[in-house]
């Protein structure tokens, strides 16, 4: 019986590592293509389900990620965060109503909602009607000291087309109190000589609305998007949570990524952090590192269930919605993109034809034409799924 035994396992461990030749026998293949004469790449396939490394080719190479760097950042945001974190912005107000008229300021304060829009603006200001309000004496201020005052990224090209970080702001447009205050003339409060400003929102101001998006729906767009502001938006939001001071700083969020780093059992020392969205030149991370964080997120539950709908399904939705169609790849392949000048990288995971899933990793750089890079890619995952 014993005997038996040993021959059914040994069979099986035979089949499991023909697979695995088979598997590295292809990919080596698609490594031979004329591109890698001018360009490189890093790349990792991680056995979710056996936990153990399929595949990796210059998978510690440091390199620029582009925009899988919102993973790194989406992982980071869930861990600390939890898939429960909401967004906020809260209206207040000082001083006092007396016979419908309000003899103080309002504050908008900002907590880097990427989400608010005009809809918003119109409950805070039915919020002040519902106070009882018919007329203002007062000003109205913009409170945007839950950030630090750098508008763009460490790292960022000055001639790219990059979104202005504001903790405060309607449609990515810094007007929130100049619409405020169009939309309350609009529900007929009167105004006495208002203005708008900036201004921090004293402490003894009363909470008067409180606007909320959830992290789930940030995650939808910058993920499926890839919408550079909203990962910002969700960098800034680990920054805050994680910062000794009142003001979120971009390192603060760097800084907690260190932590995750190391927490996977990875050398933060080898990599630099720079920004949430992975437009800075200055962010280094490894296909390892991707994938290693990607199997983190599989790990938990808490950090999945919410990280896994994000991602571009290809074929489908998202920034791979026509990308892998006709391939064992379409509906199966759930993966970020990423695309800046020189480089092209894609990290998600699939399952493979025999059920096993399966986390990847894919970076390449120097590709001045991004369309190489893209459909290397492809080839490899539709590798990885037949």
């Amino acid at each position: 019986m014993k005997k038996y035994l040993f021959i059914l396992l040994f069979s099986c461990l035979s089949v499991v590592s023909l697979a695995q030749d088979s598997l590295a026998i292809r990919l080596d293949s698609l490594l031979q293509h004329p591109m890698f004469q001018t360009s490189q790449v890093g790349l990792m396939v991680y056995d979710l389900t056996a936990d153990s490394v399929r595949y990796e080719y210059n998978s510690r190479q440091t390199m620029r990620p582009a925009s899988t760097m919102k993973v790194v950042t989406a992982i980071t945001a869930l861990d600390h965060l939890g898939g429960d974190y909401q967004l906020s912005t809260r209206l207040y107000y000082t001083g006092m109503l007396e016979d419908g008229t309000l003899h103080g300021d309002i504050y908008c304060v900002g907590g880097f909602d990427p989400m608010v829009e005009s809809l918003d603006i119109r409950a805070f200001a039915q919020s002040i009607r519902d106070l009882g309000v018919n007329t203002f004496d007062g000003n109205i201020y913009a409170d945007r000291s839950m950030k630090d005052g750098l508008e763009y990224g460490e790292g960022w090209c000055w001639d790219d087309k990059n979104p202005q970080l504001m903790a405060l702001s309607v449609g990515r447009k810094d007007n929130f109190t100049d619409q405020l205050m169009a939309e309350l003339r609009r529900d007929g409060v009167r105004m006495l000589d208002c203005g708008v400003g900036w201004g921090r929102c004293p402490e003894t101001a009363a909470l008067l609305s409180v606007r909320t998006h959830s992290i789930d729906q940030l995650l939808q767009r910058m993920m499926k998007k890839s919408d550079n502001f909203y990962a910002e938006a969700l960098f800034y939001q680990v920054a805050k949570a994680v910062s000794e001071h009142r003001t979120a700083r971009a390192a603060d969020a760097c800084t907690a990524v260190k932590r995750l780093i190391r927490r996977i059992g990875l050398d933060d020392k080898d990599y630099r952090i720079a920004d949430g969205s992975g437009l800075s030149l200055y962010n280094y991370v490894s296909a390892e590192l991707e994938t290693m964080l990607l199997r983190y997120a599989w790990q938990n539950e808490r950090i999945f269930e919410h990280l896994y709908p994000s991602l571009p399904i290809a074929g489908v939705d998202g920034t791979l919605e026509k990308r892998m169609r006709g391939t064992a790849a379409q509906g199966n392949v759930h993966a970020k993109t990423g695309t800046v000048t020189g480089i092209s990288s894609l990290a998600g995971y699939c399952t493979t034809a025999d059920g096993h899933v399966l986390a990847f990793s894919i970076i390449n750089q120097g590709v001045l034409n991004s369309k190489p890079g893209r459909d290397f890619q492809d080839r490899v995952c539709k590798v990885l799924c037949e």
